[in-house]
């Protein structure tokens, strides 16, 4: 029997000290799924991408944006301002 024990830890020792590791199949699963994760990704991001229509040709600032109500008013404009303000009578 002591002899026994004697293999067992000799094996036991020699397949520890071995530092040959491998991520296996687990990890190439892993990584290839974030790989198909990612093409699909991009191309949903280049989807809504084509779906942005640029600026017309000559318009800067604010005059190309949709929906601003001080984009065709007076210079100085707040958002939301729809009237210049009033001149102060103190000057």
């Amino acid at each position: 029997m002591p002899l026994t024990f004697g293999v067992l830890a000799a094996v036991a020792a020699s397949s520890s000290a071995s530092n040959d590791v491998s991520p296996g199949v687990l990890g190439f699963l892993v990584v290839a799924a974030m790989g198909v994760a990612l093409v699909f990704l991009l191309k949903s991001m280049n989807k809504q991408f084509r779906k942005i229509e640029p600026k017309p040709e000559g318009t800067t600032g604010l005059e190309g944006a949709k929906g601003f109500e001080g984009a065709e008013g007076f210079e100085g404009a707040k958002p939301g301002q729809s009237e210049p303000p009033a001149p102060d009578a103190s000057k």
